[in-house]
């Protein structure tokens, strides 16, 4: 299947979040706290668009076997514990206060973090990877890493994280009509894990309906 179309915008939404994150932290240095070995962004929940996920499965596909392997393997774990999770928050579907408490407080290690904390996709993460750590708009609230020198008292630029989603979701759109998908809205609002989708062919992603993960937050 042929998305090469699709790279051009794709590739000016990656680019706007890289020089965004890098002029806060130029403008606010002793605020950024991301630095190698820095894993806590790796560990938090949430899905993707399926325009991403389609780019981050190719890119998969192109590790070595063994290397995929032991990211499939890390997936198997992170899958039980979303399962976890999703019962969690079926518990507390009555009360949103306690939702999006279980929701920031769990932390899921994401399959593509190698044993040495190290991103196996850095180059090819997704948007919400690259933001984190400066201040981010996400469903109308500022948000922070709590790992940053930025404080939620003081002001700051914020990065427009809700506005990149509406543009990634009308890329999903484009890509499902494409290729004659039916229900285009509903498929393209859907978020899909990490870890269904290594383990996912690109035809599978495009083609089948996926379940609304518990993971639908952005962090």
């Amino acid at each position: 299947m042929d998305f090469s179309y699709l790279f051009e915008p794709y590739d000016r939404l990656v680019s706007r979040a890289d020089k965004s994150f890098e002029r806060i932290a130029g403008e606010y240095p002793d605020c950024i706290a991301c630095k190698p070995g820095c894993a806590d962004c790796c560990h938090a929940v949430f899905g993707l668009f399926l325009i991403e996920a389609v780019f981050l499965k190719n890119d998969f596909d192109k590790l070595g076997e063994k290397e995929k392997a032991a990211a499939l393997n890390r997936g198997l774990a992170a899958e039980k514990e979303l399962k976890t999770l999703e019962r969690t928050l079926e518990e507390f579907k009555d009360d949103p206060r306690m939702s999006a408490y279980s929701m920031a407080r769990a932390r899921i290690r994401c399959p593509l973090l190698s044993d040495d904390d190290a991103c196996i996709l850095y180059d090819y993460r997704p948007i919400t990877c690259r933001i984190y750590g400066i201040p981010t708009m996400v469903q109308r609230v500022p948000r922070i890493c709590g790992s940053t020198g930025f404080k939620k008292d003081q002001a700051y630029p914020i990065f427009n994280m809700d506005g990149v989603q509406k543009e990634l979701f009308q890329l999903s759109k484009d890509l499902l009509k494409n290729v004659g998908n039916d229900a285009v809205d509903e498929r393209a609002s859907l978020l899909v894990s990490i870890p269904k989708i290594i383990k996912t062919t690109v035809e599978d992603l495009v083609n089948e309906n996926p379940e609304r993960p518990a993971v639908e937050s952005q962090p």
